[in-house]
């Protein structure tokens, strides 16, 4: 070997492991990014609440004692207890990076389980709760106390007065339950509209379709819209599907339903290339053998070739799911951008991703939350990635058992 083909194979080599170093760096960097700033936002409670508070008036009957519990031991000096009202107050910072003051703890004999809705009087199980946010105190004959000014003001302004007007509080807020659902009703939408139009189509241009010019065609336009992109699959989803849903559904605008019909339409071309990949690996001695047994085409294509390319269909519907989860730019247009608790597939709402752009488009943007749901959303498909490989290594252990 000459001594330039030596040092043109060593420049290859160097650009390959540089070019390798590089993609897993820049890789590292964004997975670093994500965790250090979303990983302190992560618990159950922002899994399961709504995204958007839920504010309360409460007003107290005139009292007639008030509490004799003391400060119980696992309060630490950050709680800030009354012993008269029987009521821990804390400084605390909600999802949105903003200064709150959380109830920390509530007595058995606290007055404060005694209060009523101002705004409905036939709450009967209506009481202030560790967790929920304290906007403020107000009084009949002094300036109200507000969260503004901390905890331990609150605090001792409750602790002067032997009543109050009402107390403004609301529930935490800022949790994502609303768009994990939307996601998943998304996810499975569109994979019932998507995977059986997808996967004929590749049996057909496999298994059945002669090769000519229209074959051809049908392929070129397939590779065609592999390039097309997603915002404006979802300009077609807003002039289409969201018409077509408003007309035949009870939706009145851009739905969850229009959504993952868009979705479908965008997911085609890769279930269609994927599965026609699975087809095409699938050995001829197969169809060979089954046609020698008797079997007919239609009998062979789907009992013994399209068995033998389940894992490259399973390869397929995960490569979909992922690109569900991260689709944003189609779902702003042919779902809508409202964040939403209560859930309908004829309404507006928002998937995970659609979420964190929403996050981002806020002035100032809240990174953090948006992390934290970039966490989930990287839990969610490593999860999936983890269920395919269980579903294709006990698959085909089954296939060679015989079974």
């Amino acid at each position: 070997m000459s001594s330039k083909r030596k040092i043109i194979d060593k420049l290859l080599q160097i650009t390959t492991y540089f070019s390798a170093i590089f993609v897993v760096l820049i890789l590292s960097l964004i997975f670093i990014f994500v965790i250090k700033n979303g990983y302190t936002l992560i618990n159950w409670g922002l899994i399961t609440n709504d995204y958007h508070a839920q504010f309360y008036n409460g007003g107290i009957e005139e009292i007639t004692s008030y509490s004799n519990t003391d400060k119980p031991d696992f309060l630490t000096d950050n709680d800030y207890y009354s012993e008269k009202w029987g009521v821990a107050f804390s400084d605390d910072i909600d999802r949105e990076g903003k200064t709150v003051i959380v109830v920390s703890y509530v007595a058995i004999d606290s007055p404060l389980n005694n209060m009523f809705d101002k705004n409905n009087t036939d709450n009967l199980d209506f009481k202030i709760e560790n967790g929920n946010i304290v906007t403020s105190i107000k009084f009949y004959d002094k300036p109200s106390a507000l969260s503004m000014n901390g905890a331990k003001k609150m605090i001792e302004a409750l602790d002067q007065e032997n009543e109050f007007r009402e107390i403004v509080f609301s529930s935490l807020g800022g949790g994502i339950r609303g768009s994990l659902i939307t996601t998943f009703y998304v996810i499975g939408l569109t994979l019932i509209f998507a995977l059986p139009v997808g996967i004929f189509t590749a049996i057909y241009l496999n298994e059945f379709a002669k090769k000519n010019r229209f074959t051809n065609f049908i392929r070129g336009m397939i590779e065609m819209l592999t390039g097309v992109p997603s915002i404006i699959f979802g300009l077609m989803g807003l002039a289409v599907f969201v018409p077509l849903t408003i007309k035949y559904t009870p939706a009145t605008s851009a739905n969850i339903l229009s959504g993952s019909l868009t979705l479908a339409v965008i997911l085609l071309p890769v279930i269609i290339r994927s599965t026609e990949e699975s087809l095409k690996v699938v050995p001829d001695d197969f169809r060979q053998a089954s046609l020698a047994l008797g079997a007919n085409n239609t009998q062979t294509t789907f009992k013994v070739v399209l068995r033998s390319a389940l894992l490259g269909i399973l390869t397929a519907t995960l490569l979909s799911i992922g690109r569900i989860i991260g689709e944003s730019a189609a779902l702003i247009f042919a779902v809508g951008t409202a964040v939403k608790d209560e859930i309908s597939i004829f309404g507006k709402s928002t998937t995970l991703a659609v979420h964190i752009w929403s996050l981002m488009t806020d002035e100032p943007a809240n990174i953090e939350l948006a992390s934290t749901i970039s966490i989930i959303i990287l839990a969610t498909v490593l999860f999936l990635n983890l269920l395919i490989k269980l579903i294709s290594r006990n698959y085909m252990k089954r296939i060679n058992q015989g079974g």
